[in-house]
């Protein structure tokens, strides 16, 4: 009994955690395959009904849902019954953790996080956090003082954390996107190759100005271009299901890396997780960054500083509209050539290595 015991105690162990939206499930997603190379086993802690419930269950890895509140900047009378979620949360993680006995927790952020963190300090569980955007988000800001080392995509992001903690590893990329090819994709769209393929998303949750801008904008883009669009869950316009050149998805997971090989351009939101993404598979790309009035402005950051660098064109999304978003598609298209020989002179960093190096070091 007791070398089964013993056995057990060596048994590496990690948890991962974060939630709200894929861009904080995604970048766990990359380090799966090398954690079990390593011989982690591996569980995760999200929201009982968040988006990364749906993408870690289709990945057969253990999954514990615990209660979470949104914590907001402003003045909301949800904050109060929020902060009881969140102390719950804690009391839940807490008692998930010191069951789980993990070695280490990495957390890519998200309201669901900052439970888990915490109940990692009560049980002495060293804390790696990932922190993709310039400014670091209102829960990593509340999660960092617990943790062991903080990550960064941005080496500006280093200025606004602790010296001794701060390590610029880049984004984790999920290998899987650069296994996609143009066959399949233009397959699953029912497309041909006599028009260069257009790539519209908005996020995981999808955006309503830029699905309204490009519906409005389909008459003349379909002229020049056949049109992929992830419009987000509940976005789905059945009236233009049979329109030809148009292909909707409400959601995208394993196809996606054949969608990204078929397209020759793409217009997003600028998540950090995804404009990485872009820069790896040296993608052209419009950014069109959540504005400040809906966000902390972190996507614009992010935007500003890919289009200093070449790697992006910006329209922001105050000057959004139909005639705006065609002439930025149709210039974005003409420079392509530009915006990609920019991309393969850049220093790329995939952060799985030095994240994977971290953990393995701080391991219990």
């Amino acid at each position: 009994m007791k070398n089964k015991n013993k056995s057990k105690s060596k048994c590496k162990s990690i948890v991962l955690t974060g939630g709200g939206t894929a861009g904080h499930v995604t970048p766990n997603i990359a380090l799966l395959k090398r954690l079990k190379e390593e011989g982690y086993k591996i569980y995760y802690i999200g929201s009982k009904d968040g988006i990364e419930k749906e993408l870690i269950n289709k990945l057969k890895i253990d999954y514990y849902g615990i209660s979470s509140g949104k914590l907001r900047r402003y003045f909301d009378k949800k904050n109060f019954s929020d902060m009881f979620r969140v102390v719950k949360g804690v009391k839940e993680a807490s008692s998930i953790i010191k069951k789980l006995r993990p070695s280490i927790i990495f957390s890519k952020g998200g309201f669901v996080s900052v439970p888990v963190v915490m109940g990692a300090k009560i049980h002495r569980i060293p804390v790696i956090i990932h922190e993709s955007d310039i400014t670091p988000g209102l829960a990593n800001k509340m999660a960092m003082p617990f943790a062991t080392k903080i990550c960064t995509t941005f080496p500006e992001t280093l200025e606004k954390i602790s010296a001794k903690k701060g390590i610029l590893t880049g984004s984790p990329i999920r290998n899987s996107l650069f296994s996609g090819t143009i066959k399949a994709g233009l397959e699953l769209c029912n497309f041909n190759n006599e028009k260069p393929v257009l790539l519209v998303m908005g996020g995981s949750l999808g955006s309503v100005k830029i699905n309204t801008a490009l519906r409005e904008s389909l008459d003349t883009l379909l002229k020049n271009f056949q049109i992929i669009h992830i419009c987000g869950k509940g976005n789905f316009d059945n009236n233009l299901t049979s329109t030809k050149g148009y292909k909707q998805f409400e959601y995208l997971s394993e196809e996606l890396p054949n969608i990204f090989a078929a397209s020759d351009i793409i217009t997003s939101r600028a998540g950090s997780n995804s404009i990485c993404e872009f820069l790896a598979l040296k993608k052209p790309n419009l950014l069109i960054p959540l504005s400040k009035e809906h966000s902390r402005g972190d996507q614009i950051l992010n935007a500003v500083s890919f289009e200093k660098q070449g790697f992006s064109k910006v329209l922001l999304e105050e000057d959004l509209t139909p005639k705006t978003l065609i002439e930025s598609i149709n210039t974005l298209y003409s420079s392509r050539g530009n915006y990609t020989k920019n991309m393969k002179q850049a220093k790329i960093s995939n952060g799985v290595d030095e994240i994977i190096k971290l953990i393995l070091k701080y391991s219990k």
